[in-house]
């Protein structure tokens, strides 16, 4: 055997680690030089995912359909870290008036696309209806892990403590509405969303028997895993803050691992959650919540969002490699142009419709605002895990079809809403300044 014969096993891995490691200092630089400019990370990473693959470096991208899942599994993870650092970061109490705009993007516009996106894969891209179902409920949550441009700022960054019934007046300019409603809403769809991709599963899987499953999925699939995730999210999340807040840390060292209770607290509390059946997301977004609410300005907040956003970004980083070296390796070859028209219509027009559907009648929110919440509806890693989930459960017909929208829906938003995220908030922030 020859030297290039001995390395050549390894010489994959070893470029990826390159590359890996151009992503991460690519996270640690460049934000300082293009926060000011419509510039987006993902964006950055994702080409440099594709690049890779398209370069002579011989090197094979990894195919999500036959690797289904690592695909999940790897999604997963990057979803319930940005749950729990969405979570450490809202300021605002949770309540009926305070959270309206939340409750409306959940209650009015993720029903409403949920049901136009069914409609136009089934009639536009000609996808069979139980697939058609699966894309809406895959594309309907909000993105917590590519939208840090457009959310709220790290706990307690110059935020007051916004209660019931004081959002127009206890505003700052970190946690402002639009960037609340963004930050909220994609913290909690992505648990909302499970119910109907669990309904495309019910209905593929009745489709080989006989047995009722309707009833099942609105007892244990709506009502069982929603109330379990939210009780177990809130006591166990009480329970953490206690134990986490309460820990000494006096040197620097000491406080900057405190951040590994953020990684503790976030495996707990899903692992558990997860094993007595419930949604994990669901438990970690209200677990963070529930850890943020007690003891408000207890200087450990900010190391443990400060740990949980780290971990966030390297594994969105490994996770858009991928994403980036699939397109390369024919993840879009499948794709129509019904298909590409099914994509620019879930991005451009049916999120923004339904957004501004479901923010009717909410009278503190200017018309510009009730736009930029409605548009920014960024799609991204939680599809890719929710995709990846339910072909991994049972056989769904064009899942190759299916792939290539979710994937073109994702580089759609990823470099429409990258480039637009930052002069579109510089200038609600002008206007709501008065300047």
């Amino acid at each position: 055997m020859n030297f290039v014969e001995a390395i050549s096993p390894f010489e994959s891995y070893s470029v990826w680690l390159i590359v890996l490691s151009i992503a991460v200092l690519a996270i640690t630089t460049l934000p300082r030089f293009f926060s000011n400019h419509p510039f987006s990370l993902p964006i950055a990473i994702l080409a440099l995912g594709f690049l890779v693959v398209k370069l002579p470096l011989g090197i094979e991208p990894i195919n999500p359909i036959h690797e289904g899942k690592l695909t999940e599994h790897l999604t997963e993870m990057g979803v319930i870290l940005s749950l729990m650092g969405a979570g450490l970061k809202i300021d605002r109490i949770v309540g009926w008036k305070s959270w309206q705009v939340t409750w409306r993007l959940l209650g009015i516009t993720m029903l409403l696309s949920i049901l136009a996106v069914l409609l136009v894969g089934w009639w536009l891209a000609a996808l069979a209806p139980v697939t058609a179902l699966l894309l809406a409920a895959v594309v309907a949550p909000t993105d917590p892990v590519l939208a840090s441009d457009i959310q709220v700022g790290s706990p307690g960054a110059g935020n007051t403590a916004v209660h019931e019934g004081e959002t127009e007046n206890a505003e700052s300019e970190h946690e402002d509405d639009v960037r609340f409603a963004l930050t909220s809403e994609a913290g909690l769809n992505d648990a909302m969303a499970f119910p109907f991709v669990n309904l495309a599963i019910a209905l593929a899987l009745a489709g080989i028997g006989s047995q009722p499953w309707w009833h099942s999925w609105v007892a244990i699939d709506v009502f069982y895993k929603l109330a379990v995730g939210g009780v177990t999210g809130w006591a166990v999340g009480k329970l953490l803050a206690k134990l986490l807040l309460s820990m000494t840390a006096s040197t620097p060292m000491a406080k900057s691992m405190l951040g590994l209770g953020a990684l503790a607290a976030t495996l707990f509390l899903y692992g558990l959650t997860e094993l007595v059946g419930g949604y994990g997301f669901l438990a970690v977004f209200i677990g963070a919540l529930t850890i943020r609410n007690y003891e408000r300005d207890h200087e450990y907040h900010t190391y443990m969002h400060a740990f949980a956003e780290k971990a966030e970004q390297l594994l969105m980083a490994i996770i858009l490699l991928g994403l980036g070296a699939a397109i390369a390796g024919g993840l879009l070859a499948p794709i129509t142009w019904p298909m590409v028209i099914t994509a620019v219509i879930i991005v451009f027009l049916i999120r923004p419709l339904a957004g501004m559907v479901g923010l009717i009648g909410v009278k503190q929110l200017p018309w510009r605002e009730r736009w930029a919440i409605s548009f920014f509806g960024i799609r991204g890693i939680g599809s890719l895990y929710y995709l990846a989930y339910a072909l991994n459960q049972h056989y769904f017909p064009n899942a190759e079809a299916l792939w290539a929208i979710v994937a073109l829906v994702i580089v759609i938003s990823i470099v429409v809403h990258g480039i637009t995220a930052t002069p579109a908030m510089a200038w609600l922030d002008r206007q709501r300044k008065g300047k």
